[in-house]
């Protein structure tokens, strides 16, 4: 319900520039990530979803891997193994101590949150330091996101172990850490230290690690360092994809997965206990069907509307003013792309993007495997067939 009632409202007040989009690279290997070192000007960094980090310099995509640990990164055989190199994160002092943190899923079926050090040019491969080893139970569901927080911690997504419908109940266990975002300060302890702040800490039967519960397989989350909050995208089981705002003081909040699947509830199906529960400020229908977008097939039609959300960015960079504020995400099964503004508790301005940033690629479907953000708070966003593409204010009235 929230989707279609907020759907009709903002639309009529959608505003902000009109966007569009320009290719960066193309050629790379199913590529599921973007980020920089804050304050980079010149180069990005692209994960390859079997093992691989690949630069792009100056515009230009340089072959040889800034780091390769495709020899204990699981490589996807088959379309829609949501298992590789998922996650990556600078430490916000890196050109100083020179630490980046990944999160794959190894050969042997382990989640690895991993620390490496760079030395000259590359990282060395030898260098890595495991942080978290964690078995998954099943190939899906993995989660994958690495971000350090305004508090200079980390923050992990963590799914909930996969299969469907939580056969574990892992969403709502806390003496589990899938189903969860995760927070944890790599500056201290061996090989972690977990924040006193945190709100399971010396809580009988939870996890001291554990920042967020209630999720099912959170693809992508972001910060947004002016209001201090923490944007997630969330992907649904077969109804409801969501998205989720909260503040950096609403640690301990249950987003509500297995009960819920958006506001909805799923298990059970009627007259769910919703108390405690943190709803999502946006959901849209599962309504695309998962496996044509896995063999092929155009899944774009203007009443379809997506199967697995691709969460984003606010947008904070410096070349779309107009555009500041605004957060943008995506559909991975549609290719659709939507943005709005999030204030005051509110969702407003919501915009459909599809056909703005859909003309700079010259593509009728775009499979958006992940938004990504540089050094400077520009935005990217990335086709698993191998594309990045920068978003950039058009110049066409």
């Amino acid at each position: 319900m929230i989707f279609f009632i907020i759907t009709f409202i903002s639309f009529l007040f959608a505003d902000g520039p009109v966007l569009s989009s320009q290719i960066v690279a193309r050629g790379l290997d199913s590529p599921v990530y973007l980020t920089a070192p804050e304050g980079e000007r010149d180069t990005l960094y692209v994960l390859e979803q079997g093992g691989r980090v690949k630069k792009i310099g100056s515009g230009k995509l340089i072959k040889k891997p800034f780091i390769d640990i495709s020899d204990r990164v699981h490589n996807p055989v088959f379309p829609g193994d949501e298992r590789g190199l998922l996650g990556m994160a600078f430490h916000p002092n890196f050109y100083n101590n020179g630490f980046l943190f990944l999160n794959y899923v190894s050969k042997n079926q382990h989640t690895i949150i991993s620390r490496f050090s760079v030395r000259g040019p590359n990282p060395l491969k030898d260098s890595e330091f495991v942080l978290i080893d964690l078995v998954q139970p099943y190939m899906n569901h993995n989660g994958g996101q690495l971000a350090f927080g305004p508090d200079g911690y980390l923050y992990i997504g963590v799914g909930d172990g996969g299969s469907a419908g939580d056969p574990e109940n892992n969403g709502q266990n806390k003496n589990s850490l899938f189903g969860t975002v995760l927070r944890i300060d790599v500056d201290s302890g061996d090989p972690y230290k977990i924040p006193k702040s945190n709100p399971f800490v010396n809580i009988k039967n939870s996890l001291g690690e554990i920042w967020l519960i209630g999720l099912r397989n959170p693809w992508r989350f972001s910060f947004d360092f002016l209001t201090n909050e923490i944007y997630i995208g969330d992907v649904g089981q077969s109804r409801w994809e969501e998205i989720h705002v909260l503040s950096m003081d609403d640690g301990g909040s249950n987003l509500g997965w297995s009960v819920l699947e958006g506001s909805s509830c799923y298990s059970p199906e009627k007259d769910c206990d919703t108390s405690g529960l943190v709803l999502p400020v946006f959901e849209y229908p599962n309504d695309a069907n998962y496996m044509k977008t896995l063999i092929g097939f155009s899944q774009n039609k203007p009443e379809v509307q997506g199967c697995s959300v691709t969460g984003g960015y606010v947008y904070r960079g410096e070349t779309i003013p107009k555009f500041q504020g605004h957060y943008i995400f995506a559909d991975y099964c549609t290719g659709k792309f939507w943005s709005f503004v999030y204030k005051n508790g509110v969702v407003t301005k919501l915009t459909n993007r599809t056909n703005e940033l859909r003309k700079g690629t010259g593509k009728k479907q775009l499979y958006v495997s992940s938004f990504g953000q540089d050094g400077l708070g520009e935005l990217y966003f990335l086709d698993y067939d191998g594309d990045v593409y920068k978003i950039l204010e058009s110049t066409v009235d």
